[in-house]
């Protein structure tokens, strides 16, 4: 049983005989439904059903030669709007125990590679249907939509700053983008210049931490949380903010359009596991299972 299945509003999900009952839900009544025939192997199949809004649930299987569905595996999903990032390339290759697949991009204004679960693998599969993708890793530049669920966050209040500081602080994390892209192609000049500019930064902090609490000098933050790839530990501010209802439990969701890092990332999670009251121009911090969609 997925374990974010709580997060798109199934969280009294809590026995076999009720998640198998939901996937019999999302196979009958489907919204979505796409295939795809594998060479020699059948037809692999997905099934997508939102239950909120852009939050829903996709069950993904084959066709045996019967015509009956064995469901493989299934997955939560929020299907954002917002593109995150453009003309970047980005690196999709196959899990290894199933039909299903792991993006990474390389993003400048983050510092770490991101890696996500992704979505519409049969689209992918459509794709490239001449390729080998059990075997090979397939490089495209196309816009990419990151989303995020979260099983439990916190509202925090935002930091007072006045216009002349934010212009100021976009012209430093342009700057910074462009040490680290010259950094990477092997010019020593910019790699000085970070490496100031780190320490500098340590300094900073080490004297503010004395007096001042964590996040009144941390903005925002997207860092790697745990053993899984594609899980992180991010704050950012909320730019956005809309309040969906599960059509079959009612359950309330929140659905938070985030500034993190200067990346745009769409983020839901229960009503229930969310600490504070949401609201534009707050932060929010939570654990989150990262997805993404290529355009």
């Amino acid at each position: 049983m997925h374990k974010y299945l709580r997060t798109i509003g199934f969280s009294e999900v809590k026995k076999q005989k009720q998640f198998r009952e939901l996937i019999r839900d999302v196979v009958e009544h489907f919204d979505e439904k796409q295939t795809v025939e594998k060479q020699g192997d059948g037809i692999f199949a997905e099934f997508t059903r939102y239950y909120a809004g852009e939050c829903g649930l996709s069950v993904c299987g084959q066709f045996e030669e019967d015509g009956q569905f064995h469901v493989e595996y299934c997955y939560p999903l929020m299907h954002g709007e917002k593109i995150t990032t453009e003309n970047l390339p980005v690196t999709i290759e196959r899990h290894a125990d199933k039909e299903s697949f792991a993006g990474a991009c390389d993003d400048l204004r983050i510092g770490v590679t991101l890696i996500f679960y992704l979505q519409d693998p049969v689209k992918h599969m459509l794709r490239h249907q001449d390729e080998d993708l059990q075997n090979h890793e397939i490089t495209e530049e196309r816009p990419l939509i990151l989303t995020a669920l979260a099983r439990k966050g916190t509202i925090l209040l935002p930091l007072e700053k006045d216009k002349e500081a934010v212009k100021v602080e976009k012209e430093l994390s342009k700057n910074r983008s462009n040490l680290l892209a010259a950094a990477m192609d092997g010019d020593e000049d910019a790699m000085e210049s970070l490496t100031m500019e780190e320490m500098d930064t340590y300094s900073m902090i080490s004297e503010r931490i004395v007096k001042d609490d964590v996040f009144t000098i941390v903005d925002s933050y997207f860092m790697p949380y745990g053993i899984e790839c594609d899980q992180y530990n991010m704050m950012g501010e909320i730019q956005d903010l809309e309040t969906l209802k599960n059509k079959v439990t009612g359950e309330r969701i929140v659905k938070m359009t985030l500034d993190c890092n200067d990346l745009t990332i769409q983020a839901c999670i229960n009503e229930k596991d969310l600490l504070g009251e949401p609201a534009v121009g707050r932060r929010f911090k939570g654990v989150v299972w990262l997805q993404g969609r290529l355009q």
